[in-house]
């Protein structure tokens, strides 16, 4: 039986949290003299909410789970640094990853002193699930798969990211950044069968708000409260709060945005796959392309002297040659294609 509270450190288990002024009193008063704040009023100058309740609150709305169960983050980059500093011991514990994908999962092991052992994808950018459980031993503590995986763009299999949960001795975290651009496709109405399993998703991509840096985690209401005992204090600001709320509160205009984006990777995908130096354009289930080119090192640089920024991905495992487009404006893709057109002729 899969039990939580034996996955956790034994120093956080022991943790005794920072409790700050907010957290002592949240209730409605006329004088506060608590806090060490600037007493005059310009609407910045309280401390938030250090558990962001109200921006909880409407997340879970939109996930279709409980405030309990949602953890807001500076960015999804700081719920993957919290979650190896909950789960693994530096210098003893290990986390898989399942290569190419998302390069902050090394990073913020790396800083945490944290070994990563990786099951490299299949050819089609799929789990090897036994490959990936015969990596994992007694001192494995995190898994981390990426679905829609980045920089591939395409969902993981379901049956087999289930299976992974089934098998794995620790948690086994799904980074669902691009799951708006495949809706019903989350792995959220898993949460209740499987306690070891913990989502990530952000509002940086379909919900237009990188600049916000709001990442969520979804799962397991001790695991939240964990997660909040290590954060710092006030690690969502009010600004980044409110506008968050603002834009979470109109749905509409991100659903109307995500599908002109899907209408525009269709339309790059058709012209891409038109010009005799593109090789392959994968399956996409995001608002990128991952798209394997001539010379694609050549074409990057081309790219770049005609101030058109692409990512190069050449270097990574199973791309090589391979360059990841983000879908852009109408008007932005359609400068892509006629800056490529000119090119078309190049040697492989």
């Amino acid at each position: 039986m899969f039990v939580l509270e034996d996955q956790i450190r034994k120093n956080i288990n022991a943790l005794k949290p920072y409790a700050s002024a907010r957290d002592e009193y949240s209730g409605e008063a006329d004088v506060f003299l608590d806090a060490n704040e600037n007493p005059f009023p310009n609407g910045m100058n309280r401390y938030p909410d250090p558990h962001q309740r109200s921006l909880r609150r409407v997340i879970a709305d939109l996930k279709g789970t409980k405030p309990e169960q949602i953890f807001t983050g500076n960015g999804s980059d700081e719920v993957i640094d919290l979650l190896i500093r909950v789960f693994c011991n530096p210098g003893k514990d290990n986390m898989i990853i399942l290569p190419p994908t998302y390069g902050m999962y090394a990073v913020s092991a790396a800083v945490n002193e944290v070994e990563v052992r990786e099951a490299q994808l299949t050819p089609s950018f799929q789990p090897d699930v036994e490959a990936t459980l015969a990596t994992s031993d007694e001192n494995s503590r995190l898994l981390f798969i990426c679905s829609p995986n980045n920089p591939s763009g395409n969902l993981m299999d379901r049956s087999a990211v289930i299976r992974l949960i089934e098998g794995f001795g620790g948690i086994v975290v799904v980074d669902e950044a691009y799951i708006d651009f495949c809706p019903g496709a989350s792995t959220i109405n898993l949460l209740a069968d499987y306690p070891n399993l913990f989502i990530i998703q952000t509002l940086s991509k379909a919900w237009g708000m990188a600049g916000v840096r709001l990442g969520i985690g979804i799962g397991d209401p001790k695991l939240i409260r964990i997660l909040d005992n290590i954060k710092p204090p006030y690690n969502i600001s009010l600004l980044n709060a409110n506008v968050a709320i603002k834009r979470l509160n109109n749905p509409g205009k991100m659903h109307d945005q995500v599908q002109l984006l899907l209408n525009e990777r269709g339309y790059l995908e058709c012209e891409l796959r038109k010009l005799k130096l593109t090789r392959v354009v994968y399956h996409s289930d995001t608002n990128f392309l991952l798209v394997k080119m001539n010379k694609a090192n050549e074409i990057f640089r081309f790219l770049t002297g005609q101030k058109i920024v692409v990512r190069n991905r050449s270097n990574a495992i199973l791309c090589e040659n391979c360059l990841r487009i983000t879908v852009g404006t109408p008007d932005e893709n359609r400068k892509l294609i006629s800056a490529l057109r000119p090119i078309d002729n190049i040697d492989e």
